[in-house]
């Protein structure tokens, strides 16, 4: 199924199919014999074929590539499972201002999530119904700035609040607001959420904020992070977009139930 997201970081996808090698997936490999079997003259018979054959029916090519891209992305995504549960500590680890819900629950559930994603906003009130409903849920927030410069003033803005202690505050005022995130807009929403809007400014250059944007989207990179929103559902599955709350509550049962 494929759900809505804002950001295509790994879209190259595509591309890496299409320079994988040319071996056409319908073809049993047993049958296909070395190149040097051949002489010159069947060579160029094989080649007549092919290219008869792909002009007759062009479909052909398109489905090696779509079988080659498929592959591709089971691929990726098996590999990102993979650094999921080799290095799930780390992925589960965050601030505790970047901890809801149950710090002490069965199941962490992560969330990748740039500020400025239309999809990641939707998601809020489905993470908010969900945290509220299953008081043994841990969720752990990960803001990656990946969808433009002003993703990257949000994030900013929003570790330096949390280093006032309004990171919640922060998080929800610039994620609500429809007006461009510019300098002046972010200091507006400081004041109206009670921070210091002159710290808040001068802590978005701090090294602890750039330490934290970094280590999150290090994180991302680990797990091939291909858009916004994405969730971890402990080390069961990883899932791109946004989420009904029914499916969320289905992966989130047989992630608990795939524990040891």
């Amino acid at each position: 199924m494929i759900r809505p997201t804002c950001a295509r970081l790994g879209s190259a996808l595509f591309a890496l199919a299409l320079t994988l090698p040319a071996s056409l997936p319908f073809a049993p490999p047993a049958m296909a014999a070395p190149a040097a079997q051949f002489s010159p003259a069947q060579r160029d018979e094989i080649v007549s074929i092919m290219r008869e054959a792909l002009r007759k029916d062009p479909s052909i090519l398109s489905d090696a590539i779509m079988a080659l891209r498929a592959g591709a992305q089971q691929k990726a995504a098996d590999d990102a499972l993979a650094h999921v549960r080799a290095d799930h500590a780390r992925l589960e680890k965050a601030p505790d201002y970047a901890v809801r819900g149950n710090p002490h629950g069965d199941l962490t559930l992560v969330e990748f999530l740039d500020p400025r994603c239309g999809y990641c906003r939707s998601m809020v009130p489905v993470v908010d119904s969900l945290l509220k409903a299953d008081p043994q849920l841990r969720l752990v927030e990960k803001i990656v700035p990946v969808l433009s410069e002003k993703s990257v003033l949000d994030t900013q803005a929003i570790f330096a609040a949390a280093l006032q202690g309004g990171y919640e505050k922060m998080k929800r005022a610039l994620m609500q607001d429809k007006a461009p995130p510019t300098m002046e807009r972010i200091r507006q929403l400081a004041k109206a959420n009670g921070l210091d809007a002159d710290r808040l400014e001068k802590d978005m250059h701090a090294p602890s904020v750039a330490a934290e944007i970094n280590e999150n989207l290090a994180q991302a990179r680990l797990i091939g992070l291909d858009g916004t929103p994405t969730f971890v559902f402990g080390t069961n599955a990883i899932i791109p977009g946004a989420v009904s709350t029914e499916e969320m509550r289905a992966q989130i049962k047989a992630a608990r139930a795939a524990k040891p």
